[in-house]
């Protein structure tokens, strides 16, 4: 005699997945997918307890995943100075920010502000070292560009973090001068001194920002995500506060840990010695991959590329590690069991990578190690064919086409640029692609990243390549199934099967249905279900 169900969804489409169709109803007992099928056929698991949901025509499907983000920072830079465009579209917008800030300040006290994009600024370029110092004259401010890898910083700033004029650029690191004077902007590895001087989170605020950022989460129906380089804060001890999280209630969303491998910040050593490999933990929690960054950003000009960007200077982006360095680390971390998440935008960063894990799979071979790419903006058609060959899988945000894409154009030229992020052509080669936001890079609301998909457009119209384009079904698989595939969990999750994970998204209008226009602008995630328990609920009335 089959039980009864716990909840039961009913009245409305139900997506369960791209080769899986579209059902009537779902029956979820003790966190788990008991049944799926027409309505007539999930009555009879409907008893005296069971809470029944009316879809009222709504469309559920899977919890989102998104397969990349920073949750720790997410939920830190949510009390930083928004300098995003939407909140300051000009530099004076973005200047009365910080000093609205530095106002409410302690002189001394540091003001962090993050989001800007100087492509899209009225003045069309950086702020200045001095306008920071302007804005705030008795505080140490560090400006991050949205990218996450170029820091604007004042003066203040960088005294305390031992940068000036005579300062020697650190490797895969660039301080930029003109006229011999620093203008406060900083790339990559020359930003840890500025990191260094900035007092460290504590415990409680760390586990305050898994839970602020996890909530933020559930509100567009994501259920799951990875956090991108767990250490980046505050080294191992953002292991510590999750694992706190958790055990307190606070951890809102499933979460994949990606550590941090860097030199001089890595915290693989001690997880590796604590028993923290690949697999370990469990559905709420669980040890990821380890990750490398290998370059920047493409809209920060310093995604390492084979061929010049746009402009005078002939950079060709940054190499943070070398070769022989980075096939040395992704050799000890393939030989230690773990799967590898590394960072490699541009065409040369993700030449050398796949370089790094052919020579790694080599020596041990592991079929289904699924090392994975992150971002992989600007792969060529002849790593796709390595990448096929020794099981590498790219894990992009095709948000990013939304928000940067016309960036691209304006440092790459249209030739480079439009055909970034192929993402039908990755669907067709069968390499799996998810998706996500980078968070905070990006907001991680879901409905642009899917116009994005849908239309390949940029958010002032731009096309960036109409072949790339896909369904709304393949959309939604990258959002859920091939999310879970990235993490080596889609027997566990990603699709409303039964025996998978009662994890649920309830929109305000049917996707399947829906033009990109009205996914983009008028669409709401209603309703979350994470482990059957609604964990989230826009209008408060289920």
């Amino acid at each position: 005699m089959s039980p009864k169900a716990d909840v039961v969804l009913q009245n409305g489409p139900i997506w369960c997945g791209r080769d899986d169709g579209v059902a009537e109803a779902i029956a979820i007992w003790q966190g788990r997918v008991l049944a799926v099928g027409r309505q007539s056929e999930i009555a009879s698991l409907i008893g005296p307890a069971t809470r029944i949901i009316d879809l009222d025509g709504r469309l559920a499907t899977p919890g989102l995943n998104d397969s990349h983000l920073h949750l720790v920072a997410l939920g830190l830079m949510m009390d930083w100075v928004d300098a995003t465009p939407a909140a300051a579209p000009t530099l004076d917008a973005l200047l009365s920010g910080i000093r609205e800030r530095a106002s409410k300040s302690r002189p001394g006290e540091w003001i962090l502000a993050r989001g800007y994009d100087q492509t899209k600024l009225d003045v069309g370029r950086h702020p200045h070292r001095t306008e920071l110092d302007a804005a705030a004259p008795d505080n140490p401010v560090m400006l991050l560009r949205t990218c996450g890898h170029v820091s604007i910083c004042n003066s203040r700033a960088l005294e305390l973090a031992g940068i000036d004029e005579s300062s020697a650029e650190p490797p895969g690191g660039f301080i930029e001068q003109r006229n011999g004077s620093l203008t406060g902007l900083l790339a990559e590895n020359a930003r840890g001194p500025v990191w260094a001087a900035i007092p460290p989170s504590t415990e409680d605020s760390l586990v305050a920002a898994i839970e602020r950022g996890g909530r933020y989460l559930l509100s567009f129906g994501i259920t799951s995500c990875m956090d991108a380089a767990v250490g980046q804060r505050a080294g191992f001890a953002e292991i510590k506060a999750y694992h706190r999280a958790k055990q307190e209630g606070r951890l809102p969303v499933r979460t994949w840990l990606t550590l941090l491998g860097d030199p001089d910040r890595t915290i693989v050593p001690q997880c590796y010695e604590a028993g923290l490999i690949s697999g370990t933990g469990d559905d709420m929690l669980m040890i990821g991959a380890v990750k490398y960054f290998l370059d920047g950003s493409a809209g920060g000009r310093t995604a390492w590329m084979s061929k010049p960007y746009l402009g005078d200077d002939q950079t060709t982006g940054v190499k943070i590690l070398r070769d022989d360095e980075l096939n040395e680390l992704v050799m000890d971390a393939h030989s230690k069991g773990y799967q590898l998440a590394c960072h490699a935008i541009g065409d040369a960063a993700i030449e050398q990578l796949i370089t790094a894990y052919e020579k790694a799979l080599a020596a041990l071979p592991d079929p289904n190690r699924r090392h994975r790419i992150e971002h992989s903006g600007f792969s060529t058609p002849a790593q796709h064919q390595r990448m096929l060959k020794a099981g590498i899988y790219p894990c992009p945000q095709q948000v990013f086409i939304y928000d940067f894409g016309d960036a691209y154009i304006s440092v790459l030229g249209e030739e480079r640029a439009l055909g970034s992020y192929p993402f039908r052509t990755w669907f067709d080669l069968g390499l799996k692609p998810a998706t996500g936001s980078d968070a905070p890079v990006c907001d991680p609301n879901p409905f642009p990243n899917f116009y994005s998909m849908l239309t390949r457009k940029t958010w002032k119209g731009t096309v960036m390549d109409a072949r790339e384009r896909v369904t709304i079904e393949y959309a939604l698989q990258a959002y859920t199934e091939f999310g879970a595939f990235s993490q080596k969990l889609e027997n566990t999750k990603g699709r409303l099967i039964v025996g998978q994970l009662a994890d649920i998204a309830v929109f305000s209008r049917n996707l399947l249905a829906a033009t990109p226009e009205d996914i983009l602008d008028k669409t709401y995630c209603d309703l979350t279900i994470r482990g059957g328990a609604i964990v989230y609920d826009r209008l408060g009335v289920t």
